[in-house]
């Protein structure tokens, strides 16, 4: 069984920075996509930033131009580099790899890894 292991949250004051990383715990095959989401207690997990086989960037809103995916290919790692921190970034963040066996698709998640921004 696939496990995606996450690290890097923690603390930081408003304007810091924090990476998120996200590694499978073996080959997991055929990636089509990458994401980190993230959830506030009593709301929804949302998205915030995607990253597709071909190397597209989408990030929600909130985030753009601060917040940057990337992938390490070799090591079927995922990272979040976020700057510029708020103290409305405040969540649990999971990462998510969409894997592709033959024509059906699977999604792999992480355990979460908490990101507080407080003064």
């Amino acid at each position: 069984q696939v496990q995606l292991v996450e690290s890097g949250g923690g603390l930081v004051q408003p304007g810091g920075s924090l990476r998120l990383s996200c590694a499978a715990s073996r080959n997991i095959g055929s990636i089509s996509a990458m994401a980190w989401y993230r959830q506030v207690p009593g709301k929804e997990r949302e998205p915030v930033a995607r990253l597709s086989i071909d190397a597209t960037a989408n990030y929600t809103d909130s985030v753009k131009g601060r917040f940057t995916i990337s992938r390490n290919k070799a090591r079927d790692t995922v990272y979040l580099q976020m700057n510029s921190l708020k103290i409305e970034d405040t969540a649990v963040y999971y990462c998510k790899m969409n894997v592709r066996f033959g024509v059906q698709f699977k999604d792999y998640w992480g355990q979460g890894t908490q990101v507080t921004v407080s003064s």
